[in-house]
C-alpha cells in the first residue's frame, strides 16, 4: 500500500477530464434550447438588480432559487452522479440553498444597492462575467463548444454569479447564503486543478472576491 504522502490531488479523481467534459457535452445536447432560455434569464437578473427595488429582489430571489434547484436535480443528481458518487451530497446542497433563496425572498429581508459605488459595480461585473464570458472560457481554452458551462444550468458559473448578487445584498442573513456557492467554488477548483484545467483559479477566485468584498461592509438588515 503506498504511503500517504504519495498522494496527489489527482490520486482522488474519480474520472478522467475527457470524462467529465463529455458529460457536459451530453447534458447540453439533452436540454437544448434550455441554453437560450438560462441566457435570457441571467440578462433579466442583470436588469432587475440594476433596479434594486424590492419588488426587484423578489424576483432575482425566485429566479436564482429555480436556478440552484435546477441544477441540483438536473445536473448533480441526474448527470454528475453518474460519474461521481458525492454529487448526490453536491445535489442536496444545491437544494438547500434554493431553498434559503425562496425564505430569504418570501420574508422580504433581501434587498439590492443600487449600483453606483465600488462593491455594487463588481458585484454587477460578476454576474455579466458568470452569464456572459464564463461560458466562453472552455471553448477558448481549447474545449469543445458542445461543453459550454452555462449559468443557471451548470454549477460553476451558478455559483460565481450568485455570490456576485450577495455583494449587492444588504440583508441580515445573508452569509447563511453565502456558504454553499462559496464551498462549491472550492470544490470546483480543487477537482479542476486536479484534471490540470487552466481555469482552475476562476471559481475560487471569484469565491475569495465575494467574501473579501463583503467584510468590507456589515450586513443590513430592513
Amino acid at each position: 500500500m503506498s504511503e500517504w504522502w504519495t498522494y496527489r490531488l489527482s490520486s482522488f479523481l474519480l474520472f478522467s477530464p475527457r470524462t467529465y467534459y463529455r458529460l457536459f457535452e451530453l447534458y447540453n445536447a439533452a436540454i437544448w434550447p434550455g441554453q437560450l432560455a438560462a441566457l435570457a434569464l441571467g440578462l433579466v437578473i442583470f436588469a432587475l438588480l440594476r433596479r434594486g427595488s424590492g419588488k426587484a429582489s423578489r424576483a432575482v430571489a425566485g429566479l436564482i432559487a429555480l436556478c440552484w434547484l435546477w441544477t441540483g436535480i438536473a445536473f448533480h443528481a441526474s448527470r454528475y452522479a453518474t460519474i461521481n458518487f458525492a454529487a448526490v451530497y453536491f445535489a442536496w446542497a444545491f437544494g438547500l440553498e434554493a431553498a434559503l433563496w425562496i425564505w430569504m425572498g418570501l420574508r422580504g429581508g433581501l434587498t439590492f444597492d443600487r449600483p453606483g459605488g465600488f462593491r455594487s459595480r463588481a458585484g454587477l461585473a460578476m454576474v455579466l462575467f458568470a452569464v456572459a464570458l464564463q461560458p466562453l472560457s472552455g471553448p477558448l481554452l481549447g474545449r469543445s463548444w458542445k461543453s459550454a458551462e452555462i449559468f443557471g444550468l451548470a454549477p460553476d458559473p451558478t455559483a460565481v454569479a450568485t455570490l456576485g448578487i450577495l455583494v449587492l445584498a444588504r440583508a441580515r442573513h445573508r452569509w447563511l447564503l453565502m456558504v454553499v456557492p462559496t464551498i462549491w467554488c472550492l470544490v470546483t477548483g480543487a477537482t479542476l486543478l486536479a484534471m490540470k484545467a487552466p481555469d482552475a483559479f476562476v471559481a475560487p477566485l471569484a469565491a475569495a472576491f465575494s467574501v473579501g468584498l463583503s467584510f468590507r461592509r456589515p450586513a443590513e438588515g430592513r
